[in-house]
């Protein structure tokens, strides 16, 4: 049992792990990071400590479709202790703004407010 916990706390904290390399990735159209984004939609830590990111994008014709996910994929590859890393693009379901953390929202609000002269 105690292999069980161990195996259990180590996942958890490459997990953490993982979720900070995430918020240190950015949309380019969005100052936001991928994960308060809401554009992980799951993070799968195999007993080999496989990695397999199932993610979305803000849209299909999104203009980073072909090199976020590469990022994503090589920047979680190389966070210690992660024997592989996949990711694994899904529109089911689609993103919407609704899926940003409430920090993403404020954060989105705040920079529209800066681009359109709107300082209140």
């Amino acid at each position: 049992m105690s292999d069980v916990k161990d195996s259990a706390s180590v996942k958890k904290k490459i997990e953490d792990k993982i979720i900070n390399v995430l918020k240190a990735i950015f949309d380019p159209e969005i100052p936001v990071d991928i994960y308060e984004l809401g554009l992980i939609y799951e993070i799968k830590i195999d007993d080999e400590f496989n990695t397999e990111i199932i993610m979305t994008l803000t849209s299909p014709n999104c203009p980073v479709a072909e090199s976020l996910p590469k990022e994503v994929e090589d920047k979680v590859g190389e966070v210690h202790g992660v024997e592989t890393s996949k990711v694994n693009i899904v529109f089911d379901p689609p993103w919407d703004k609704d899926m940003m953390s409430e920090e993403a929202k404020a954060r989105f609000r705040n920079d529209l407010k800066k681009r359109n002269g709107i300082w209140n």
